[in-house]
């Protein structure tokens, strides 16, 4: 019996099975999909506590209409941007959420990029009216507005929100376009090859005028208003919390705006895109975060809310919100009206024994 086994037949074969093209990883899948899932939840989240926060506050401001002050006028401000803002979480929550992308059109992309910037002009803007407010008043003894002439407070606000429109005007190159690195619509600035100079000039104006010199005065006038009056007052934290959620947005603008000018390899694109997206959505939870600092930090606004949730009428406050624009008199007024009743007093007194 002939036992041999002819094996020339498997070792001749010696060819290599590629393994690359039955199994491929994709390393963007993994960013892609975590953002799918945090995104959409966190803007709910902020959606929720934001709009919940700001209709009380603004039910709060209702009933109080009769006796606004200078300082309620403020928070309404602040509080309608906010609300501009929270409006539109909805539309990038489902951008991130759903594979396909950016499904709500050109006008939307526009309208909701461009409400995101005003919201943040006119915050940090509002921010800086009022600290310069209290800065000349606490350090220079000079109120400029008041209850009496509430004009110039009005103009100052109004101000502030044409300026936010006019910095937001470079959203309007905002479109829903196909991203074939993404595979989906996605809403972004689209600027052709001769556009890229405008591209430049949007970022620099918002960094500059938008970010950095605001951002500059409001330390300097809180770091002034903390060594004249050592007690904290509303304004401050405000500032701090605005700060807070801004400054890694900002920065992480300024390190994109770089490596777009000095033309570095494309690998840290993805990174500071995710970073970009991050520290954006961190600036977006500001709105739901003010009305929260409000009721932590102001005993009348906290009464007022505690109140309304039980439906028991609570007495109005002179003031909510501690800020004491245009509503605190100057030292040297003070002492002068104490002094006029002082000598009316003395008046009557010597009068009443005639009598």
């Amino acid at each position: 019996m002939n036992m041999d086994v002819d094996l020339d037949g498997l070792f001749r074969h010696n060819g290599t099975y590629n393994y690359e093209d039955d199994y491929e990883y994709n390393e963007d899948v993994a960013p892609g999909a975590g953002k799918a899932v945090w995104a959409p939840v966190l803007y709910s989240m902020v959606l929720i506590v934001g709009l919940l926060g700001n209709g009380l506050l603004l039910a709060i401001l209702a009933q109080k209409r009769r006796s606004w002050s200078i300082a309620d006028t403020f928070i309404l401000h602040l509080c309608v941007a906010d609300i501009l803002l929270l409006v539109t979480l909805p539309f990038w929550a489902a951008q991130a959420a759903r594979p396909s992308g950016w499904r709500f059109g050109g006008f939307l992309c526009k309208s909701s990029g461009a409400l995101f910037n005003i919201n943040f002009y006119c915050g940090i803007f509002l921010l800086l009216v009022i600290s310069l407010d209290r800065y000349l008043s606490i350090v220079h003894a000079t109120q400029r507005f008041s209850l009496k002439k509430p004009r110039l407070a009005h103009m100052s606000f109004l101000s502030v929100w044409i300026l936010s429109l006019l910095l937001s005007i470079p959203w309007a190159f905002l479109v829903a376009r196909r991203d074939p690195a993404q595979a989906q619509t996605v809403c972004d600035h689209s600027f052709s090859q001769a556009e890229t100079g405008w591209r430049l000039v949007s970022r620099v104006l918002h960094l500059t005028l938008g970010f950095l010199l605001p951002a500059a005065a409001l330390v300097v006038c809180c770091s002034f208003v903390l060594q004249k009056q050592r007690t904290v007052t509303l304004i401050l934290p405000l500032v701090g919390l605005f700060l807070l959620c801004w400054v890694p947005y900002n920065i992480t603008l300024l390190v994109d705006t770089f490596r777009s000018c000095s033309k570095e390899p494309a690998e840290t694109e993805s990174c500071l895109k995710a970073a970009l997206a991050f520290t954006w959505a961190l600036g977006c939870m500001h709105a739901c975060l003010r009305p929260l600092l409000y009721f932590g930090l102001c005993q009348n606004f906290r009464k007022q809310t505690l109140g309304m949730l039980r439906c028991a009428k609570v007495e109005s406050q002179s003031s909510l919100w501690g800020l004491g624009v245009g509503e605190e008199a100057l030292p040297d007024q003070n002492a002068e009206e104490e002094a006029l009743k002082q000598i009316e007093c003395e008046g009557h007194q010597v009068q009443l024994p005639q009598c």
